[in-house]
């Protein structure tokens, strides 16, 4: 099975939701779920995009699986598109010789 990738996971508004709710804490399957109108298993589809896309890790206790945003990964995504786009990290525009 071939890796799913970021940009595919980053295609969908729900699990774009999904990492914007988990950008300053993590939060459980259940909790998540409270903020969408869609099946569970639908739910725990997205959650399985994103972790085969290493956008998010869940931490298991017990029978409860915490989630967690991987922000290491979403800013090598970031920091490739805004290269891809020749954007400058520091905020001013590159000099394309134009």
């Amino acid at each position: 099975m071939a890796k799913i990738s970021v940009y595919k996971a980053l295609a969908d508004p729900t699990r774009r939701r999904i990492l914007h709710l988990l950008r300053k804490q993590g939060m459980t399957a259940g909790e998540l779920a409270e903020h969408f109108e869609i099946t569970k298993p639908t739910l725990s589809r997205h959650f399985a995009i994103l972790k085969e896309a290493d956008l998010i890790y869940g931490e298991k206790k017990a029978t409860t699986i915490t989630y967690f945003l991987n922000t290491t990964v979403l800013q090598e995504v970031i920091t490739a598109l805004m290269n891809s786009l020749d954007i400058s990290l520091s905020g001013g525009e590159q000099d394309d010789g134009e």
